[in-house]
């Protein structure tokens, strides 16, 4: 598989992304042999770069992948990707605060069995804490070689732009932002209006996540029916698609299964290929429910999309931007 340079970086990770969210539910996710066999199925294709967090599966997710790094494939083969910052609590869903990610980033150490990770990405924004603050706990954890390198997930444009732009300009040694992780897909492209553009410009690398739109994107609800083994079919996890189900992207999916079968390909492939190799992404991260999935996602390798089928898709999905939605750059 293609390596791709993280940001303005030298990382170097694979341009898809195995990820592990519904890992450690028992409902949603693989069990250990399935999550093995993603693993393996996903490192003997070339892939590097695994994703995860402290808080998928409440913790199980990172404890799982940390059974299975070395017994089944060596840890100098992966960039292992954790986040830390979302808790749950009644007061509060994000803690920022220079002490609860330390100690977050210890205990995820601690149940992946590993030294370190190669990229921390601080979960969200949390509005209660100086933003230096939290920073400054990045800039802590490369600096002990707990984390190789740093980035942030889910900042709307303006926060990333400002974190991005304290690591590079305040004094001391700061960390450069490696990668921004966001939500984006042909039925979620609303980053492109101004995280796309300061990641561009600051030289941060875009890690798409749910980038076949929570599994709309693979066709699978066309007919209006819900797969019994889908997310939408699930009690927790319902609440998660439905906001795809709707009409507007009903056509967007029509476009995708048209493409698809004139290239002879299935629409997931055609939907991974579109934001593989979008402007400013270095990896969508996929999730699968099983290796076979799985194996269908990576299949997209050899895969790109004739300009002629791109630029159809990017008409079809095109957002709705209204004021401020000009162009300067063209003048």
């Amino acid at each position: 598989m293609e390596q791709r340079h993280l940001g303005r970086t030298g990382l170097r990770v694979s341009r898809i992304g195995l990820g592990t969210l519904t890992w450690g539910r028992s409902a949603e996710g693989p069990d250990e042999s399935g999550a093995a066999e993603q693993l393996k199925t996903f490192w003997e294709a070339g892939g590097t770069l695994v994703d995860t967090a402290d808080v998928y599966g409440g913790g199980e997710a990172e404890y799982l992948l940390g059974q299975l790094i070395d017994g089944l494939v060596p840890r100098r083969d992966l960039v292992i990707a954790t986040k830390s910052g979302s808790v749950r609590a009644a007061d509060r869903r994000v803690d920022g605060s220079r002490g609860h990610l330390l100690a977050a980033l210890d205990d995820s150490l601690s149940r992946l069995g590993t030294d370190h990770v190669d990229l921390w990405q601080v979960h969200a924004f949390d509005p209660l804490t100086p933003l230096e603050e939290t920073l400054h706990a990045l800039d802590l954890a490369v600096s002990s070689g707990r984390a190789r390198y740093a980035g942030v997930a889910g900042f709307s444009g303006w926060q990333l732009a400002k974190a991005a732009t304290w690591q590079l300009a305040a004094p001391g040694p700061r960390t450069r932002l490696a990668s921004a992780q966001m939500e984006y897909s042909l039925l979620q492209r609303g980053v492109e209006r101004e995280v796309l553009p300061a990641a561009l410009d600051l030289g941060v690398g875009l890690l798409p996540s749910s980038p076949l739109g929570r599994g709309v994107l693979t066709g699978k609800y066309r007919d209006g029916t819900t797969p019994a083994d889908s997310r939408a079919a699930s009690p927790t996890m319902a609440g998660f698609v439905d906001p795809y189900l709707d009409g507007a992207a009903g056509g967007i999916v029509d476009a995708v299964a048209t493409a698809a079968q004139g290239l002879a390909v299935t629409p997931l492939q055609v939907a991974l290929a579109w934001i593989r190799d979008r402007p400013g992404v270095v990896a969508p991260i996929v999730g699968a429910r099983t290796s076979a999935q799985l194996s269908e996602a990576l299949s997209v390798e050899p895969l790109t999309l004739p300009e002629e089928i791109c630029r159809a898709l990017d008409d079809v999905s095109a957002p709705v931007h209204r004021y401020p939605d000009h162009d300067w750059s063209t003048l």
